[in-house]
């Protein structure tokens, strides 16, 4: 791995793929805005080439961390020096970061997750449920941040029996389900409720439906009434998912709300400021062109 092509202090984000990465836009948005001499940039990083990047960067004095984007965020534990008890309670690392002469793992896509579906966590609910497709890195930082805020859970994978596995690991005490993700895309008949009172999610927490990737084949007939759909996916923003989801009447979220969420922790992390949020209307806005 090569060394900045400038002495600048930077920071990057590593995955593969990573070439249509958003995460550059948004940092280097913040550090503009701040006056912070520093740059942000996306570098495609294999799981057999982790142990060359980081042996690279922590030579480099200049080097301030890096995001970890799929398919990275369980194998990059092994670069670390410590990772933090969020982070291994997760299984999941998504932010690196330079503490002193060792190089610390945390997780910031819970922060992110959150941060749009704040006003209705704030309010009391009969009964939270939420389904979840996907088994990754960021599906299990979605699932902890789910049952810490008291739903129950449907998780749906390509395999169950590690969607099972994944919340007898994360969230134990809650009686969960585990499903094929064959389950969602076939109708239903099930008559639900009205649901007053209630939450309920629905959340694409893989990279199905993202560009270069398969359709998720998900039938709104499994979402009951005032559902709200979150597609963690940001390339495209618009994704087949949510406009299901609008077509049935539902409140949608899209990814870019999860992404800014999470990178203006990681931010914190790699520059010691908080970025301007004040400014993420414009920010959202260049997001989306």
């Amino acid at each position: 791995m090569s060394r900045a092509p400038n002495a600048r202090p930077y920071a990057e984000v590593i995955g593969d793929p990573v070439a249509r990465s958003k995460s550059p836009a948004i940092h280097n948005f913040w550090l503009e805005r701040l006056g912070i001499d520093a740059e942000y940039r996306a570098v495609r990083v294999t799981a057999q080439g982790l142990e060359e990047y980081f042996a690279s960067r922590r030579a480099d004095p200049l080097w301030r961390g890096c995001n970890v984007t799929m398919p990275l965020k369980q194998e990059v534990f092994g670069a670390l020096d410590r990772a933090d008890p969020h982070a291994a309670a997760i299984g999941a690392v998504n932010t690196v970061y330079r503490d002193a002469n060792l190089l610390a793992g945390t997780n910031t896509d819970t922060l992110g997750f959150l941060e749009p579906l704040r006003p209705a966590l704030g309010a009391r609910h009969l009964y939270r449920m939420a389904r979840v497709i996907g088994t990754g890195g960021a599906a299990r930082a979605i699932v902890h941040a789910l049952a810490e805020s008291g739903f129950t859970i449907v998780l749906a994978g390509r395999d169950e029996a590690k969607a099972r596995a994944i919340l007898d690991e994360l969230a134990p005490a809650g009686e969960h389900h585990a499903a094929p993700l064959s389950h969602f895309a076939d109708p239903t008949d099930f008559a639900f409720d009205d649901r007053a009172g209630c939450l309920d999610l629905v959340v694409n927490a893989s990279p199905l439906g993202m560009t270069g990737q398969p359709p998720l084949a998900f039938d709104w007939s499994h979402a009951p009434p005032r559902s709200i759909a979150y597609d963690i996916v940001t390339d495209p923003v618009e994704t087949p998912f949510l406009q299901g989801a609008r077509e049935r009447g539902l409140a949608t979220v899209t990814g870019l709300a999860m992404l800014v969420g999470q990178a203006a922790a990681a931010f914190e992390c790699f520059f010691g400021r908080s970025p301007p949020r004040d400014a993420d209307g414009e920010l959202m806005e260049s997001l989306r062109r």
